[in-house]
């Protein structure tokens, strides 16, 4: 076979460039196609809290926050955990911890260590995951907030009491970290305040604490909290002992003045 002419070879080559990036689009294109059959729709939607607060039968919940507290030091010289992690539901954090700082408490959020998830789940987390925790609004992220420490560096004769917010996912990361469960366990041998509201009393299921005791929860975990030994009533707010639970974001009222009125004897 003759030698092919030096002056094809151009020709050739720009052939077959032209075949290997029709055949690199051909792949691009399938890739995009099966990513887009296996990616939802983004799409925002943010609930500014003075909807909540705003909306009918919400009044006494609205009143809560507007109202002066009347005295702003009736909680003073008293140390309350809120112990939270991702996903955790806006106002039944942000709620009680104002409120409980409005009476003269010191709180201090804390949450697990930051312990990012395996490289080959393919998350991606932002650089401020690293000392702050999102916020959800009934399973919608709208934010983040910084914690003050995280569940290992606390102990249990720091605090007069602790209570954990809810939220769908919040909940699932705290009964996971074994520094959180052991916290709790000993915190509730001392008979000092624990208190959870909406999907929190799981995360106090997971640390076997609910047996005999009367609580509440939200209605999707119920029969969780049933399961774990607990006598469930449908009631805003329930007081059992050193245990306060709450079903709602809407029982965020009357689950802080429970708290209240328990580090206060009332």
């Amino acid at each position: 076979m003759k030698n092919i002419s030096q002056s094809l070879l151009p020709l050739i080559a720009g052939t077959l460039t032209v075949f290997n990036v029709q055949a690199q689009v051909k792949d691009t294109d399938h890739e995009l196609s099966v990513l887009n059959q296996l990616s939802s729709h983004a799409v925002v939607v943010n609930m500014p809290v003075s909807q909540l607060l705003n909306a009918p039968g919400n009044e006494a919940l609205r009143a809560f926050f507007f109202d002066p507290v009347k005295d702003p030091s009736l909680l003073k010289g008293r140390n309350i955990a809120v112990i939270a992690a991702d996903g955790f539901e806006e106002i039944e954090l942000l709620g009680p911890v104002w409120y409980f700082r409005q009476l003269g408490a010191k709180v201090d959020i804390v949450a697990p260590r930051y312990n990012p998830a395996p490289e080959r789940y393919g998350l991606m987390y932002p650089e401020m995951a690293k000392n702050h925790i999102m916020a959800i609004q009934y399973l919608q992220p709208v934010g983040w907030i910084k914690f003050d420490r995280t569940a290992d560096q606390i102990k249990v004769d720091e605090y007069d009491a602790v209570f954990i917010p809810g939220g769908a996912w919040n909940p699932d990361n705290l009964r996971y970290d074994k520094d959180v469960i052991n916290f709790l366990r000993e915190f509730n041998k001392t008979g000092k305040l624990i208190a959870a509201i909406c999907h929190a009393p799981v995360v106090l299921a997971s640390a076997d604490i609910l047996k005999g005791k009367k609580l509440t929860g939200y209605w999707n975990i119920q029969v969780d909290l049933k399961n774990a030994g607990g006598t469930v009533l449908d009631q805003p707010v329930v007081t059992d002992g050193n245990l306060i639970t709450s079903r709602h974001p809407i029982d965020v009222a009357d689950f802080s003045r429970a708290v209240e009125a328990w580090l206060t004897n009332k």
